[in-house]
């Protein structure tokens, strides 16, 4: 049986910082689902999901571990879809730390204890990048390319 985890968010604009959550997390599965919330989100001007979804699949072309899929509703019920008993992410700060940790204690209750929540903290020097902070920057005019991955 492979072992699947799952990376669930927004990505909207998939950062350095998510793809260094993909490349440290890869390591510990057969197979990594990036789960792309949809398009029904209550965020302004949100970039559509296609498009979102277009660039990470373009940036892991050659991995055949890695699969790109829009998701809807909670996240344990995407894992659930994906046959994946385990859910990965990315802590940048206590705060980050602390709502990852209450949402990881929903996820084991509701779910029995059949996904279980990975954090990976942000590496040195990554911490500050957010897809908000980025977006902020670009409406502002500001080049955001040393935040974005290139591979």
């Amino acid at each position: 049986m492979k072992k699947t985890g799952v990376f669930v968010g927004t990505f909207d604009p998939f950062t350095i910082g998510h793809d260094s959550i993909v490349r440290r997390a890869l390591p510990l599965f057969d197979r990594l689902v990036i789960g792309v919330v949809g398009d029904h989100v209550q965020k302004p001007n949100i970039t559509p999901a296609e498009e979102r979804m277009q660039a990470i699949c373009h940036l892991y072309a050659d991995e055949p571990r890695i699969e790109v899929k829009p998701y809807y509703g909670l996240a344990v019920d995407f894992a659930r879809a994906e046959n994946a008993h385990f859910i990965v992410k990315g802590v940048r700060s206590t705060k980050d730390f602390e709502y990852e940790r209450e949402q990881a204690d929903i996820n084991r209750l509701i779910t029995n204890g059949e996904i279980e929540t990975i954090l990976l903290y942000a590496e040195p020097g990554l911490s500050s990048i957010s897809s908000s902070m980025i977006r902020e920057l670009q409406h502002f005019g500001q080049d955001v390319s040393a935040f974005l991955p290139h591979h």
